[in-house]
């Protein structure tokens, strides 16, 4: 167990003081239900925030906030801790399970957690600038290339309508006309407090689309 976080902190390139925070950013609750990685995690994700959210601000200090929040979402998202995860091999030193066997196929999230609760140990013992220096060397190249996600315009609407309204909007087909090869769909879509919106498409989907774009210019947030 010890060789494994000797080998890890070589990986990680740092000697942590206390091993045993370490020892517990590896350790899922199904090996130790009482000292695990989960409160490790919770702080990761939050250095991570910080340290992300300062470094965008100063490659993009024109940038506009919401843009900004964007990016920062590509760049903590669970998908991104597990690239990192795997990048740094942690399957093979995460503690799962109450046997000592050979991990094989450890689930994506654990290994995504992990990641997050070794910057939460890294933080408690080495402190922020330690923390803050190692994640930006490993994500560098994820924040030179951060994209802001492109959010279509049924899930613009449905986050503005939650929001304001705290209710989905209500879509309704007003007409299916046309050949069969070549189908015109007529859509309506209105929130809590506005007028049926109505917009037209060659599918369903596409219809539904078009008439939350079309609320959305209503509504100024396009």
């Amino acid at each position: 167990m010890y060789d494994n976080i000797t080998q890890l902190q070589k990986k990680l390139k740092i000697n942590f003081k206390n091993s045993e925070l370490l020892l517990q950013a590896i350790t899922h609750k199904s090996y130790n239900s009482k000292k695990n990685y989960e409160q490790l995690e919770f702080l990761g994700d939050r250095v991570l925030g910080i340290s992300l959210s300062k470094r965008l601000i100063e490659l993009y200090p024109n940038e506009k906030v919401g843009t900004l929040d964007k990016k920062l979402a590509s760049l903590v998202n669970k998908n991104k801790c597990y690239e990192v995860g795997k990048f740094l091999n942690l399957e093979k030193f995460l503690l799962v399970g109450n046997s000592k066997k050979k991990i094989q196929n450890i689930e994506k999230k654990i290994i995504s957690d992990c990641c997050e609760s070794i910057i939460g140990a890294i933080y408690l013992d080495k402190g922020f600038d330690i923390a803050q220096k190692f994640i930006l060397k490993i994500w560098n190249d994820y924040l030179n290339n951060s994209k802001v996600t492109v959010i279509d315009n049924k899930t613009k609407l449905q986050e503005f309508s939650l929001k304001h309204y705290k209710t989905l909007p209500t879509y309704k087909v007003i007409s299916n006309t046309g050949p069969r090869h070549q189908p015109n769909f007529k859509v309506g879509v209105k929130l809590k407090n506005t007028k049926f919106i109505f917009s037209n498409g060659s599918s369903k989907k596409n219809a539904e689309q078009s008439a939350a774009k079309e609320l959305l210019k209503t509504l100024n947030q396009l």
